[in-house]
């Protein structure tokens, strides 16, 4: 009975403590707009608490109050919300501040609450209250386990606390928790919470000592001095140093002070430091300036306080007594506070943290996000520039001079280390090229926690040389030496996913088809849209800009050209094409390029040919087209498929699709009547007529059982076609102009009294602007009259960059989808912007703002424009399935400025929204 009483007012006594406290703690929305240093770009939600109720500080973990850009707001118990400065995010330690104004505070004025940093011990009960998994406020209970645990390890390349204690406790935390305040009975708060280990049910949490420290100096507005000798400690106990030969006068410390559980050794020490040569991994470290350390809150006093002052310091390596000098390193002046961002990339002066996990001096140039320039160099994220067309780079200053002397369109080696090799260099070679982003540098202003950025200007472009040749080899079979100067190896570059493409990174192989006029013909799963950049590679040896002409609306073909003279008198020749139809059975001979640009060839059989059928997609998909299989092709190789005589009967291909959002891609061969129908086309700049339908195949048997009559079974088998079928129309695109006139299931007959039996003859019959068909619906014949549409090869032309969305005109595989041209298309969001935390996903369709519609691009940016940073917008959307829904978001311009790329006389242009 006596237990239960207890138990009773306990409970009670925390209800009260936990109401006392609750004002103060706030739930933090943060969105990182730019990857930097160990973190990368996100929105994600925390807690944090009230410290100083006068100047509106908020306690909260450095990786929320981030070590890069960040937009943050707290929403309040109350439900207000204001925005948040980030202050301080300490360059070691897991906690940092930001800021509000009190003033602004309309109904709550929360109590601080009051840091106690000796205020916990063993056994004692808890409580972390806190924002647990995206909740408003959640409370978890738990006990102090240990007092002295090591910081918890995120991994490698990760940030990772170190040179201090954890306290432990049995308690699971979640996501939305970090930051929460660890509180006693009394209501004070005793620890930090700062990590968890989910399946332990074990909860992490920073002790208070630093964080007293620092606030106090921001409230005094003083600089928080940090210091270092740039060294990972770790404390030992007895038993473990006298494996490392401490001394029986240093061992009787222990015997003098019962409490002292152990003492701090060297673990590692930052190459090139000023201590690397007078302190090794092992050495145990016993006073500095005359005093004892003991522990990490011993050290971290002695440091912080003689930042740029020599100390003395007394170790023992071996049992053997050692003295040396060093100066002690400004923390702040090696954790980043600057960047440059370039073709999409970030990088960073390689810092401290980062060098722990390396293995490496501090310097060098970290690239935090490889972006479209690094990227495309196959240079990734993680990496560390030491050089950059072989002069050493040593901190981001030496890479903006490298870059100022840099002019559009150079090609610059770059020597890096890679995070996942960091003991050994590698080569390679970046494009500066500013067309589609802007080259900025930009650097923390302490005052408001923002990142104002200045633009890097390169060089005016130079004139590339036109006097160079290559040759082909002359190989045995005289096919490949027929098809070989015929033949490119393709790169296809995507700065921005839209149209429904995301991957970035593209190659192929590409067939001259006129070379007076540089034409090359290639599939579009090698160029996808017409933004991005084109590479041609010719026999392996001369690689030239290529431009992209022409992207065929129906098929898979695109028509790229390039300037003749840049290849000077290389022998190349255009492929002459065999248009007769290719027959199941039939030899072929596969050539084509390999990934590293050698030639490829094999003798085959053409196994079958049959209609495409690919699943439903939001990017482009070809229909109503018959492709042709091989016996055992193999999967990587891309080019053409050949008769004997090494004229081109097919286009050797990659048709990609996706699948339960899995990208996959399988190889067909398009026959050369089609392909060289294109060439024609786009060279008498013909108009492409379409009724956009999609079509199927359906037996003969099966047209007989819809009612079709037996006087139309005998015009189709008189054809004498093996196959024994019809057409049917399978969908009817959205827009197209028989919607309402035409149905799914009715069997096309005849095209201007031409019977139509195949998808070509429904293509080539298709082009006039007015068409009489006969259809068979429902045991009738019906004739009508229609219209056609007007197909051009262009693409997505405009594309506006708005709160970190990437928006414009409905594409036409939306139609192929059924969706009608509604609105403004969001083809993708950008981690950290508005646009992911708000909801405003990839695949909708924006058709009005603020109740507003949007019926273009044109006028959505009338609208959006007139909106500035923090206002409230209200935008109606669609998704692709025609459900409604309203997504509202708030503006952020500071991070996620305006601005639209567009093509003009097919040169593409970055312009900027002010």
């Amino acid at each position: 009975m006596t237990v239960s009483s207890y138990s009773f007012a306990d409970d009670i006594t925390w209800e009260k403590t936990i109401d006392k406290v609750s004002s103060a703690i706030v739930s933090i929305k943060i969105d990182s707009p730019k990857a930097f240093d160990t973190e990368w770009k996100s929105s994600s939600q925390a807690t944090g608490f009230v410290v100083d109720e006068i100047n509106g500080i908020i306690l909260t973990n450095r990786h929320v109050v981030n070590p890069g850009p960040v937009h943050a707001e707290a929403l309040f118990f109350n439900n207000e919300e204001l925005e948040l400065e980030p202050i301080y995010r300490d360059p070691v330690h897991d906690f940092g501040f930001f800021q509000y104004d009190p003033s602004k505070l309309k109904r709550i004025k929360p109590s601080a609450l009051p840091l106690v940093a000796e205020g916990i011990d063993i056994g004692e009960d808890i409580r972390v209250i806190g924002n647990d998994a995206g909740e408003k406020l959640s409370i978890l209970s738990g006990i102090i386990a240990r007092m002295d645990r090591p910081a918890p390890d995120y991994g490698r390349g990760n940030y990772n606390d170190f040179n201090t204690f954890y306290i432990q406790a049995a308690s699971g935390t979640s996501g939305g928790s970090s930051g929460s305040p660890v509180i006693n009975i009394h209501g004070d708060v005793v620890a930090l919470n700062a990590g968890g280990n989910n399946s332990a049910a074990s909860s992490y949490f920073l002790p208070l000592h630093r964080i007293k420290r620092a606030l106090s100096k921001i409230a005094n507005k003083e600089p928080v001095n940090r210091g270092t000798l740039q060294v990972e400690f770790e404390s030992l106990s007895l038993d473990r140093l006298k494996r490392l030969g401490l001394s029986e006068s240093s061992e009787s410390i222990f015997w003098d002070d019962s409490n002292l559980k152990g003492l701090l050794v060297a673990k590692k020490v930052i190459k090139d430091s000023p201590i690397s040569e007078l302190l090794k991994p092992g050495d145990i470290l016993l006073n500095i300036n005359e005093t004892e350390v003991r522990n990490f809150i011993d050290i971290a006093k002695i440091l912080d306080t003689n930042v740029g002052n020599s100390v003395s310091i007394q170790i023992e390596r071996s049992g053997q007594p050692i003295s040396f000098n060093v100066i002690v390193t400004n923390l702040n002046e090696i954790t980043p506070s600057e960047f440059i961002t370039i073709g999409g990339a970030v990088v960073n002066n390689f810092s401290y943290q980062q060098a722990r996990h390396y293995n490496r001096p501090i310097e060098g140039v970290y690239i935090a996000d490889p972006g479209y320039i690094f990227s495309r160099a196959a240079i990734p994220a993680g990496s560390v520039i030491t050089e950059m067309n072989g002069k050493s780079i040593k901190d981001l200053d030496e890479f903006e001079r490298n870059l100022k002397d840099s002019f559009n369109g150079e090609i610059l080696s770059i020597r890096f280390i890679r995070y996942s090799d960091p003991m050994n260099e590698v080569l390679r070679t970046i494009e500066i090229n500013d067309k589609w982003y802007a080259t900025e540098r930009c650097s923390l202003n302490l005052s408001n926690g923002f990142w104002p950025c200045a633009e890097i200007k390169h060089k005016p472009s130079k004139k590339i040389n036109k006097n160079r040749n290559v040759r082909y080899f002359d190989y045995k079979d005289a096919k490949k030496n027929k098809i070989a100067p015929s033949l490119v190896h393709v790169n296809f570059d995507l700065p921005y996913p839209i149209s429904g493409i995301v991957d970035k990174h593209y190659y192929g192989t590409g067939l001259i088809v006129d070379k007076e006029r540089g034409l090359i013909l290639v599939d579009r799963n090698t160029v996808p849209i017409a933004l991005g950049d084109v590479k041609l590679t010719f026999s392996g040896s001369l690689e030239i800009p290529g431009k992209i002409e022409y992207i065929h609306p129906l098929h898979n073909i695109v028509l790229l050209s390039y300037e003749t003279d840049l290849i000077a008198n290389t022998p190349v020749s255009e492929a002459k094409f065999n248009t007769d139809a290719m027959l199941e059975g039939e030899e072929t001979w596969l050539i084509g390029l390999k990934s590293d640009h050698q030639l490829y060839s094999q003798k085959s059989l053409i196994s079958s040919i049959d209609p495409l059928m690919l699943p439903p997609s939001l990017s482009f998909q070809d229909n109503n087209i018959e492709v042709i299989n091989l016996v055992n092709s193999p999967d990587d190789i891309y080019g053409v498929l050949t008769d004997e005589n090494g004229l081109v009967t097919a286009l050797w291909t990659s048709f990609s699709y996706r699948s339960r959002g899995e990208a996959y891609q399988i190889n067909r061969g398009i026959g050369s009547e089609l392909i060289e129908s294109i060439v024609e086309g786009f060279k008498k700049r013909s108009i492409l007529y379409s009724l956009e339908l999609e079509l199927n195949y359906i037996p003969l048997f099966a047209a007989r059982k819809l009612g079709l009559s037996d006087s139309w079974i005998e015009k189709f088998e008189a054809m004498n076609d093996s196959k024994k079928r019809i057409i049917s129309i399978k969908s009817v695109m959205a827009g197209s102009p028989v919607i309402g006139i035409v149905k799914p299931g009715d069997i096309i007959l005849s095209i201007n009294k031409n019977l139509i039996k195949s998808y070509r003859d429904y293509e080539v019959a298709s082009q006039s602007d007015e068409l009489v068909i006969e259809l068979w619906r429902n045991n009738e014949l019906l004739e009508m009259k229609v219209k056609t549409s007007q197909l051009e090869g262009n693409g997505v032309q405009d594309v506006f960059f708005w709160a970190g969305a990437h928006i414009h005109e409905p594409h036409r595989a939306l139609r192929q989808r059924g969706i009608e041209n509604n609105g403004v298309y969001v083809a993708f969001n950008n981690y950290g912007s508005p646009a992911t935390r708000y909801g405003l996903k990839a695949g909708l369709s924006i058709i009005a703002v603020d109740d507003i519609p949007t019926p273009n691009l044109d006028i959505f940016k009338k609208i959006v424009m007139k909106k500035t940073s923090n206002d409230s917008i209200k935008l109606n959307v669609v998704s692709w399935n025609g459900s409604h829904s309203v997504v509202t978001l708030k503006l952020n311009n500071k991070y996620w400025p305006s601005y639209e790329i567009s093509q003009e006389e097919n040169i593409w242009k970055r312009n900027a929204f002010l």
